[in-house]
Formats: C-alpha cells, sequence, structure tokens
C-alpha cells in the first residue's frame, strides 16, 4: 500500500497558496460567475484614461499598425482620431447623419491595406433620413476627413431601435455588417431583407464571393439585433447579440445558418435553428462591443454596466467572469490593441460623461 505524508503535504500546499494570493493584483480581482470555476490566466487590470467628455462613442476602429484609432460619436456624427497617448484631433463629421434613437453614427472599419495614400478608404454606418447604410470616405491620415461620403450599400430598414451597426474586416479581406431587425421580428427571417443579418461585402458593397448564397449578401440569418463581432485565433467568427427581454446571446457564427429569431430567445430546441453558446440576462449583459485577446472574450455590458470576460475552448465558451461591476457606468466598444494584449473600451452614459480607456490584459 502506498503511504503519503498529508501534514507536510497540506503545509506546502498552504504555503503555495499564500504566495500566489499576496502576489494576485486587487485591481484585477474580478467577480466570478456562478457555476464555472476554471482558473483565470490573463486578466483585465485597471483601466488608464486616454480621452473623456465624449458623447456616446460608439465604435473604435484602428489604423493599420496602431498609430491612432479613429472614434464615432453617435448623436454628433463626429469622427475623432486619438492616438495610444491621448492626443484627440476631431476629422470631422460624416455628412447625412440622423441621429435619433439608438440611430446615428455607429460603426466605423478602416481598410486592412489603408496607408493614406494609394489606399485611403474608411468606412462608417450610419441611419440617413431613409434608411441605414454604410458609407466610404477617403483619410490620408492627417488632421480631417476629406469631405464628401460614398454610399456602398442603402436600403437596411432604420428604426429608433435594433439597428445593429458594428463594420468590421474579417481575416478574408471582406466586410462585415451587422443589421438589426428595426423593430420588424418578419425581417430576420426573410432571406431577401438586409434586416436581421450579418452581411458580407466587398469594399464596393456587392455580395462578396463564396457567400452561402450567390449574390446574396447575406452570411447569417435569423438575428435581432446584433452588435459585437471578432475572429478568434483559428478564424471563427463571434457575435454579441441583444435580446428582447430574457436572453443575451454570444454566438459562433457559421456561414447560411439561422440563429433564431424571431422563434426563438436564448438556447433553443428547434434543430432547424443554432443555439448560442452563452446566454446571460439582458439585465446582466445588454452587451454590445466584443473583442478576443489571448484565447479570451472582452464583452462590454450596457444595461448591466460591467465587462465579462469568457473563456475560450475550440467552439465552446467556459468560464466566466465579471470586471468593473457598476465602476465605469455602459460599457459600449471594445477593441483589441493591435501588437499587444490590451483594450480600449469606451462607455456610453452620455452629456459629455464618456471616456475612452485602455486596459491592460495580464
Amino acid at each position: 500500500m502506498r503511504t503519503v505524508r498529508t501534514t507536510s503535504y497540506a503545509a506546502a500546499l498552504l504555503a503555495a497558496v499564500m504566495v500566489l494570493t499576496s502576489a494576485a493584483p486587487a485591481s484585477a480581482a474580478p467577480a466570478r460567475d456562478p457555476g464555472h470555476g476554471a482558473s483565470i490566466l490573463a486578466v483585465p487590470q485597471t483601466p488608464t484614461t486616454l480621452t473623456s467628455g465624449l458623447t456616446i462613442p460608439w465604435d473604435v476602429c484602428w489604423l493599420p499598425g496602431g498609430a491612432a484609432a479613429l472614434i464615432t460619436e453617435r448623436n454628433s456624427g463626429r469622427v475623432y482620431r486619438l492616438t495610444p497617448a491621448g492626443v484627440r484631433t476631431l476629422l470631422g463629421t460624416v455628412p447625412g447623419v440622423l441621429a435619433g434613437g439608438e440611430g446615428g453614427l455607429l460603426g466605423c472599419a478602416v481598410s486592412p491595406t489603408w496607408n493614406g495614400g494609394t489606399d485611403r478608404d474608411v468606412f462608417f454606418m450610419h441611419t440617413s433620413s431613409s434608411d441605414n447604410r454604410v458609407v466610404r470616405m477617403a483619410y490620408t491620415g492627417g488632421s480631417s476627413l476629406t469631405a464628401g461620403s460614398t454610399p456602398i450599400l442603402t436600403g437596411i430598414v432604420r428604426a429608433s431601435t435594433h439597428n445593429g451597426g458594428r463594420l468590421k474586416f474579417g481575416p478574408d479581406g471582406n466586410l462585415y455588417v451587422t443589421t438589426g431587425d428595426a423593430q420588424q421580428t418578419n425581417l430576420a427571417q426573410n432571406p431577401s431583407s438586409l434586416n436581421g443579418k450579418i452581411l458580407r461585402i466587398t469594399r464596393t458593397g456587392a455580395a462578396a464571393p463564396g457567400n452561402p448564397t450567390a449574390g446574396s449578401r447575406v452570411y447569417s440569418l435569423g438575428h435581432r439585433n446584433p452588435q459585437g463581432i471578432s475572429w478568434d485565433s483559428a478564424g471563427r467568427l463571434w457575435a454579441a447579440e441583444f435580446g428582447q427581454n430574457t436572453w443575451d446571446e454570444i454566438n459562433l457564427i457559421l456561414p447560411g445558418r439561422n440563429y433564431g429569431w424571431p422563434v426563438c430567445e436564448g438556447t433553443c430546441g428547434n434543430p432547424a435553428y443554432e443555439s448560442p453558446k452563452w446566454q446571460r440576462s439582458t439585465a446582466e449583459c445588454s452587451c454590445s462591443g466584443l473583442a478576443i485577446v489571448d484565447g479570451a472574450i472582452y464583452l462590454g455590458a450596457l444595461r448591466g454596466q460591467r465587462l465579462w470576460r469568457l473563456e475560450l475552448s475550440g467552439t465552446s465558451i467556459g468560464a466566466s467572469s465579471v470586471y468593473w461591476q457598476g465602476t465605469y457606468g455602459r460599457i459600449r466598444a471594445v477593441e483589441k490593441v493591435p501588437g499587444t494584449n490590451a483594450i480600449w473600451f469606451t462607455t456610453s452614459n452620455g452629456n459629455g460623461t464618456d471616456t475612452v480607456r485602455r486596459s491592460t490584459i495580464a
């Protein structure tokens, strides 16, 4: 029979735990989500403020190389340039923005080959007097946007809420666009409608080659109001979606799949529809921006007023943790800083009180 010296082993274990506990930064200690027990490795550190005095900064999109990011302000239609040192420059406004409710100047995306010379393309999604649309503008890297915009995608139904609005270039070089159902739930299941979808388009606004249905811009359907999208290290697309009254969702987006709205909210027992990989109550979440850093999703919560950290394990989500609950108010955009394990995030509290902050993931 094998024997173990339990007393000396327990003492050594207790000493190791005390050392690890004393070394952990108090500022990074999360509130663990009940029911999950996996250990946390790299976690968000205490944020620093990069800029303040904004009103509903809706999105953050980086210039290639990370020298600066563009910041959109929903209600004013303004676009700012913000450097990692916190230097903020007003570049101008996007023409034709009509703000109201949750509409206005929403997402932005910079061409992945932008260089300020031969490629000056930057893209914005905004509400106009007639629709939601994606437009292209020119930016050389200086102190202002070039005047005028060119619509590349029009006819997305607008509403006071459920406008979607996130833009991101994927690893494939195509532009992904999230659209809400515009309070018309039937549009989410209509494959001919641009609403309630994640769209995949070219830089000219055409349907991207290889889409599930040739000639269609629709990449996935059955969405209520998706606002956060990002890709993991394996190239898988993850999306955050606002539920109605019960469940907000994180979905693994697969081409041509149907995510169930308005038939399902949260886990769906119908095999025709995809179920979320993670869901939480609308009070805890109402989640918007999403970034993936070092194998974890970082998710901004508006009504929930917190940052969620969700550990990825292949196509599944494991442990979840909460940071800064109630500390900064409503958190909207969350973006990874290029070339380093850090995030920028914006608040969405209004009335000139909003900020852009940075947190190192370590």
